[in-house]
């Protein structure tokens, strides 16, 4: 196992695929891959990220739908937009601040 790098991005941070018209605010990060192995496979080798990233959890959406995405840091940008997440789950984990960011509700941390 190599060494496990800091995490770019943050939880309430709203970010944006590179490659796939997606986005959605990070509500978990894992140091490393921690999904499974038949879900690391199912990705294309062409594309298919390192596992000794951090990997993030997202209530993310696009133009069709909401659903939890979980994507390697190589893939995602910060989003610039300052369009609010509309995902339906986004209120049970954060607070919308004056400023659009996202804070965690505290019942929400570990």
């Amino acid at each position: 196992m190599g060494d496990i790098r800091t995490a770019k991005f943050q939880i309430g941070q709203v970010v944006r695929h590179r490659v796939f018209p997606f986005r959605g605010v990070i509500y978990d990060v894992d140091p490393e891959f921690a999904n499974t192995e038949e879900w690391y496979q199912s990705i294309p080798a062409q594309v298919r990220p390192a596992k000794d990233q951090p990997f993030y959890h997202l209530l993310a959406e696009n133009s069709d739908s909401e659903y939890i995405a979980y994507v390697s840091e190589q893939n995602l940008l910060p989003d610039e937009s300052g369009e609010p997440v509309r995902h339906a789950q986004v209120g049970d984990y954060f607070e919308q601040t004056p400023d659009g960011r996202y804070e965690r509700k505290h019942a929400a941390r570990h």
